[in-house]
């Protein structure tokens, strides 16, 4: 079972714990804008739906919070492409 997304300060990423597995993405921000530097599964998570649990609460997160994201990872840019439904946040 995966918790709620919080932001990690210290390692400047947003995080979520799938069964003691960390789901993350570095991340930097400049103003209302989250950009996604990069998107970890671990290995026992891949192919589980892990990392798009993870982004579809990480959209959610950036929603409310009243923010833009650019991915710059693959992963993110492919996922955000495939899930129009995040098409507002786009910047």
């Amino acid at each position: 079972m995966s918790s709620e997304i919080t932001f990690n300060e210290k390692e400047s990423r947003y995080e979520q714990d799938h069964d003691g597995h960390i789901v993350y993405a570095n991340s930097h921000r400049k103003e209302d804008t989250v950009y996604i530097d990069y998107v970890y599964a671990p290995p026992e998570l891949r192919g589980k739906g892990a990392a798009s649990k993870f982004m579809h609460g990480l959209m959610a997160l950036i929603r409310t919070e009243n923010l833009k994201a650019v991915p710059i990872c693959g992963f993110a840019a492919t996922w955000l492409t495939r899930h129009s439904e995040y098409d507002d946040l786009k910047s």
